[in-house]
């Protein structure tokens, strides 16, 4: 099978990187400094479930010939995604997002219609350096993808074997990708909004007495799921309220590392959205708009340039 990776970010990168490996064909659509990052250096990754260095197929516009496009923008960057991925997937390609949150997928299925659309989601925690190195953070390596209405046709399964399972990459296509993406929607609704708030890592803040207070985010963020039709089991609630009471974890969000480095943020996407989603459901949005207005004001104090240097 054909791989588009749209960038060859974080998790592009990281995810196109071990497709390689598996000998999938893989080319990266890329803006012209990071394809003279890749023409220099190759595709550089960093993790402690084996390094990857190897030179790379890019392409400065899509076209035919793909089973499939990761998709792995940010979802501020997701109308020009949408622009620069709509040649492959006029073509035949299916799209498989991995973004943060669920606003995406309205944009996707609006574009290209949801039978060309997968849900997908990854877990894993990387980052991409100045340098343009994919650095993988711990042993997270799960992507998970599956048609949105759960009729497994063969496509997704026939990708997800393609890819198969290995120690840097285990690939799954379920028939529920939809409670799935809800699932870490709370996940990650609660990480976000608690570590952004409060600018410090899970362990830091329960050290500092905020346990019940990003308990508190989880709850809250199952009950807008369950609201939604996905209601949250009793497996999933007491492993995350084991995470989120784990005084030695350094786990924070990916929108607090992009806050802290000066970055744009999703916050429009995941904490905007699940704050109108809680209005929605008539769950108390207090906490959801607190943190939404914080990130909010990061991106002025960002966009006025006023930013500690």
């Amino acid at each position: 099978m054909r791989m588009l990776v749209l960038g060859a970010g974080a998790l592009g990168g990281y995810f196109g990187g071990r497709a390689l490996e598996r000998g999938m064909e893989v080319a990266f659509l890329v803006r012209p400094r990071r394809a003279a990052q890749l023409a220099a250096d190759g595709l550089v990754v960093e993790s402690p479930l084996g390094d990857i260095r190897r030179p790379v197929a890019t392409l400065a516009e899509a076209g035919p010939g793909f089973d499939v496009v990761l998709l792995s923008c940010k979802a501020y960057d997701l109308d020009g995604a949408i622009a620069a991925i709509r040649p492959a997937v006029e073509a035949g390609a299916r799209v498989l997002p991995v973004l943060n949150g669920l606003a995406h997928m309205e944009a996707l299925n609006a574009a290209f219609g949801p039978d060309r659309v997968w849900g997908g989601l990854a877990k894993c925690a990387a980052t991409l350096t100045p340098a343009g190195v994919v650095r993988h953070l711990g042993d997270w390596r799960w992507l998970t993808f599956g048609e949105q209405d759960g009729r497994m046709d063969g496509r997704a399964a026939a990708f997800a074997a393609a890819l198969g399972a290995s120690p840097g990459l285990v690939a799954e296509a379920v028939p529920d990708i939809a409670r799935r993406m809800w699932e870490k929607l709370v996940h990650l609704g609660t990480v976000a909004a608690g570590t952004v708030l409060l600018r410090a890592s899970v362990g830091e803040i329960v050290r500092a007495g905020g346990q019940g207070f990003l308990l508190a985010l989880l709850d809250r963020n199952a009950a807008i799921a369950a609201a939604h039709g996905h209601p949250m089991t009793d497996g999933f609630m007491a492993q995350y309220r084991a995470l989120f009471s784990d005084a030695s974890s350094t786990y924070t969000a990916s929108m607090l590392r992009d806050l802290e480095g000066g970055g744009r943020t999703e916050a429009d996407h995941i904490l905007g959205w699940l704050a109108d989603a809680a209005r929605r459901a008539g769950v108390d949005p207090a906490l959801h708009d607190l943190a939404h207005l914080h990130a909010r004001a990061h991106d002025q104090r960002r966009a006025a340039g006023r930013l500690p240097s």
